[in-house]
């Protein structure tokens, strides 16, 4: 599965998932309301392995949803990455992955993890882990369809009374999955306790494909620390990419030399990064929705400046981008007085 090269150095191994040959070690995880395309572009610009998309509903794509369908749309500044598809129908799941390979993604990603009660209320996300069998059906009927990687995300179990991550890996890996991505919490659980790294381990140790770590990575020390505790292929981050996309190239340059010092960009850097996020979000999805949920967004990039709660603040009332470029000049202010 995996093969060093003598340019890559010791540290950092090419990783394959099917015939994709990734660049790093680090994946962005799918996250609802943020990994967009724009944000998929920017992680990738930033060494992302590969990005996942949004969840997208196969029984809202059997609708014809075209909310469904757009988030689906991926372009060539964003490769590799996978679109991920949620349900709990074999056949729908099957008819969903369809409708993503129009799209010409490189993977398709199966949830199985996802904590979220209306998603777990119609069998679907984590609810699939409390029937095995299912899993593996709807994995041999997405994989039928398909032309590139299957994948899956699941998690430790529904509880800790049936945490049966390594059964679930194993039955999906013999469906035909590619590669499995394991949260090491249940879905009871959700995002709290610490997260269990040894039962991630198990499961790379149950399965011959490659295994990606997910759960509270969020450094490059912490990355290096999970990949070495559970021999994982790679790993999975989310929430500490917000306001924070640079932290794929600290990952990989950590793992290529954890002696030599990691690059921290300026706060104009940051605030910079952040103008061509949103610009980005604008330009696909039109301010007025760009906008609304940039509010949100840009809070990760005032992280360690001067009056942080105050802009975060004034963040929740930009309607435009000159409001953002606006944002960006009294977060230079403040940061000058300090």
């Amino acid at each position: 599965m995996m093969n060093i090269t003598a340019a890559e150095g010791k540290a950092m191994n090419k990783v394959k998932i099917g015939n994709i040959e990734l660049r790093s070690r680090a994946v962005l995880a799918p996250m609802a309301g943020v990994s967009d395309r724009a944000y998929r572009e920017l992680c990738v610009k930033f060494g992302a392995a590969y990005c996942v998309s949004e969840m997208v509903s196969s029984k809202a794509l059997s609708f014809n949803s075209k909310k469904s369908e757009s988030l689906m749309e991926v372009s060539d500044f964003e490769r590799p990455c996978g679109i991920q598809i949620f349900g709990d129908d074999p056949e729908c799941m099957a008819y969903a992955a369809e409708k993503a390979m129009l799209n010409n993604p490189d993977i398709i990603d199966i949830n199985m993890g996802c904590p979220a009660p209306k998603i777990n209320s119609s069998g679907s996300g984590s609810a699939l882990m409390k029937n095995p069998k299912l899993c593996g059906d709807i994995v041999q009927a997405v994989v039928r369809v398909c032309d590139v990687p299957v994948t899956v995300k699941i998690r430790k179990g529904w509880d800790d009374f049936s945490a049966n991550a390594v059964e679930v890996a194993k039955i999906c890996e013999q469906a035909g999955a590619s590669a499995i991505t394991v949260h090491g919490r249940t879905r009871m659980q959700y995002y709290k306790p610490p997260v269990d790294y040894d039962i991630i381990k198990k499961v790379k140790e149950a399965v011959g494909v490659p295994v990606i770590a997910n759960g509270d990575i969020d450094s490059a020390v912490s990355a290096k620390e999970v990949l070495d505790k559970t021999g994982c292929d790679l790993v999975m981050v989310g929430r500490a990419t917000l306001g924070n996309p640079w932290l794929f190239s600290q990952i990989s340059a950590y793992l290529d030399n954890p002696d030599l010092p990691l690059y921290y960009p300026t706060i104009e850097e940051k605030l910079d990064i952040m103008i061509e996020h949103i610009s980005a979000m604008v330009k696909y999805k039109g301010e007025h929705m760009a906008m609304l949920q940039a509010r949100k967004l840009v809070a990760g990039y005032f992280k360690g400046i001067r009056g942080a709660a105050e802009l975060r603040n004034q963040a929740g009332r930009i309607s435009t981008l000159k409001d953002l470029y606006a944002l960006r000049q009294n977060a230079l202010l403040q940061a000058e007085a300090c």
